[in-house]
């Protein structure tokens, strides 16, 4: 469902590796799909559970800019039209969703946030900082939901 999008939107975070020397390139997100749909632990130390409601894409504008938040069980990606690419945590502690991320472009808009809501179509997330809150609208196989401007997206 979601993994189209997390092929198509990772091909836009920049230049394909050839097996040659990268230090030059920035970081990456981590979006790699996986099969584990069972609640595995997370590993040793974990005090915060994944965030399994906010699974999926979500989708919203800013600044006439697309931007996508991904979250495949405790992992989060978000990608904005204009070359931001983030990576990072999305959990649930003591009924409370947080999202971390950190941006290959330095930008902070979107570092830490907290769900104010969500249910099976919409997202909202309160940024810290001047961004504040963002309405996102969850993606559903590998369309966008209508009414986002999506012209030029696919170039």
């Amino acid at each position: 469902m979601g993994l189209t999008g997390t092929l198509v939107l990772t091909a836009c975070g920049g230049g394909g590796s050839d097996g040659s020397d990268d230090s030059t390139a920035g970081p990456t997100p981590s979006t790699t799909a996986t099969a584990d749909s069972g609640g595995g632990t997370g590993g040793s130390g974990a005090s915060a559970a994944p965030a399994g409601e906010l699974e999926g894409s979500w989708l919203t504008t800013a600044d006439g800019k697309a931007v996508v938040l991904m979250v495949n069980g405790g992992d989060a990606a978000l990608f904005a039209t204009g070359g931001t690419v983030c990576s990072g945590t999305a959990r649930e502690r003591a009924g409370t969703h947080s999202i971390r991320l950190k941006c290959g472009d330095g930008a902070e808009e979107r570092a830490n946030g907290t769900v104010g809501s969500v249910d099976e179509d919409s997202l909202e997330v309160t940024w810290e900082g001047a961004l504040g809150t963002e309405t996102y609208t969850k993606a559903e196989g590998s369309s966008f939901p209508t009414g986002l401007p999506t012209e030029g997206l696919g170039s």
